[in-house]
């Protein structure tokens, strides 16, 4: 059976950066263990917004909260709001449990929480429910013009 690619996998594609594609049935912690990996090298993608309408991209470990404060001041604004799900699509282009910090139809500033360091490569979303993309967090970095800061809890 021929392989849909997305949206995210057309442009890695594009710019011949490597990744590997993984499959699993489910979210993210149970997909840790789907995949046999540990749960801080598989990082969920969240968007949020601002109080003046700018949204912004947050890559973290799914074993990992994401901290309000730290991501606000990580891209300069006094105070960010996660984005309601209903918004998440039409800003996108994905859906939730399927967002990628790789194709949205906008690309927002983006911040990869530090602890992407640590791993040669780290697991996001392909950019469909159930599709993930092993790639090094330095492609990642480079394809969406991230920078690196601490944003957990």
């Amino acid at each position: 059976m021929k392989q849909t690619k997305t949206n995210a996998m057309r442009i890695l594609d594009r710019q011949k950066i490597a990744y590997k594609l993984r499959e699993f049935p489910l979210d993210g912690k149970k997909a840790a263990d789907h995949l046999d990996l540990p749960p801080a090298m598989i990082f969920k993608t969240l968007v949020t917004t601002d109080t003046s309408g700018g949204y912004y991209v947050f890559c973290v470990p799914t074993s990992e909260e994401l901290d309000l404060k730290k991501a606000a001041k990580a891209v300069g604004v006094k105070r960010i709001e996660m984005l309601k799900q209903k918004d998440l699509l039409p800003l996108t282009g994905y859906i939730h449990g399927g967002c990628s910090p790789v194709g949205m139809k906008k690309q927002f500033p983006t911040v990869l929480d530090t602890s992407a360091q640590q791993w040669e490569t780290i697991v996001v979303s392909a950019g469909h429910v159930g599709m993930l993309m092993e790639i090094s967090p330095k492609d990642l970095i480079q394809v969406v013009h991230a920078t690196l800061e601490w944003i957990t809890k």
